[in-house]
């Protein structure tokens, strides 16, 4: 019979050690606070509001855009929403872009322009949720706060061993993390975590050799630290299919409409479609009828695909050429960029301008 394998002892992971470690490599990003100056608590928000599910290199220059052209949460509230959306174009999960202008207006409103620090009264704001409170409250206010993100969720599941599967295990590993918090530098503290996440316990390739926590890591001992954290298997997401159509009148300019303001990219811009529903490529012949106008269109080879968090879209696109001048929302090519736009729409053009130039 084999002997249980015994635990070799472990040190307490102290925020001390990680705090010490994030004074000397924290991250220097545009909307992170020096060490010398006071948190600006619009652009933590707004920070926040754009990285969640994105990159932060991504994120780094529509932020710089956003703070040029709205500097203050009082700019933001008076910017009108196309404006906002135009700029957000290609950063994806628009209602986060709503919602922000919403809640703007709400705090100019409501608060005279300040944050307010109560976690009530910051979740009863448009598009606040546990994690975007808990971050305003700790990284702009110095807050004690558990601000758990992937990041964090990884650092907690490894360095305590935490093998229940993600979703489930998140109120474990919100336990978890409450445990580790300090007792002070709050708004240190939750960055350090963070950048330790994103820079040392990555999920490829983690760099335990560079880590403050090392010695008090379980997943580091048991040889499983790429394992964790674990997930249950996601299904499949559904398919669904439509056909675009893509007019192109005589001076290159292509008709563009605005969608409704609710729903899926809502007040975006996009060429026309037929209705998007799963199950087989619609037929042309079968969807003529939803297009702009009665037209000669032609099918361009190949397919658009693009990935949407709860489904996959493949798309068809039909181009067309009209030299009559009709009334609707022209744009030539080139100015594409000052349109609200999401990357959909962009790849579906793209596929059609390259298309109309072979032929």
């Amino acid at each position: 019979m084999m002997k249980p394998q015994k635990i070799p002892s472990l040190q307490p992971p102290t925020s001390s050690l990680l705090l010490r470690w994030y004074d000397k490599n924290r991250r220097i990003m545009p909307w992170r606070a020096l060490a010398s100056e006071t948190p600006n608590p619009y652009r933590v928000w707004l920070s926040e509001v754009m990285l969640q599910q994105t990159t932060v290199g991504a994120v780094a220059p529509y932020f710089q855009k956003f703070v040029k052209r709205w500097p203050r949460i009082e700019d933001l509230a008076a910017a009108d929403l196309d404006d906002i959306l135009r700029i957000w174009a290609g950063l994806g999960y628009y209602r986060r872009a709503r919602s922000l202008h919403e809640c703007a207006a709400k705090i100019v409103n409501d608060y005279g322009g300040v944050f307010p620090q109560d976690e009530k009264v910051l979740l009863d704001l448009p598009g606040f949720g546990p994690y975007t409170a808990a971050a305003v409250r700790a990284i702009a206010f110095d807050e004690r706060a558990n601000v758990v993100d992937g990041n964090v969720e990884r650092v907690v599941a490894r360095i305590f061993g935490i093998k229940t599967p993600l979703p489930k295990a998140k109120t474990e590993l919100r336990a978890a993390a409450e445990r580790l918090l300090p007792k002070s530098r709050y708004c240190d503290y939750a960055q350090a975590l963070m950048d330790l996440g994103a820079t040392i316990c990555t999920p490829r390739n983690a760099k335990c050799d560079l880590c403050p926590w090392r010695k008090s890591c379980r997943a580091l001992v048991f040889g499983i630290v790429e394992t964790l954290p674990r997930r249950t298997k996601a299904r499949p997401k559904p398919v669904r299919r439509a056909i675009a159509f893509v007019l192109i009148n005589d001076r290159g300019e292509i008709l563009l409409r605005q969608r409704p303001k609710t729903g899926l990219l809502g007040g975006m811009m996009e060429v026309p479609s037929s209705m998007w529903c799963e199950g087989d490529m619609p037929m042309l012949a079968h969807v003529r009828r939803e297009a702009p106008v009665t037209a000669r269109w032609t099918l361009v080879p190949g397919i658009v695909h693009h990935v949407f968090s709860h489904f996959e879209l493949e798309v068809q696109v039909a181009v067309s050429r009209n030299n009559k001048h009709l009334a609707g929302h022209w744009v030539a090519v080139d100015q594409l960029a000052d349109e609200a736009l999401p990357s959909v729409m962009r790849k579906i053009i793209a596929w059609a301008v390259q298309a109309d130039r072979r032929s």
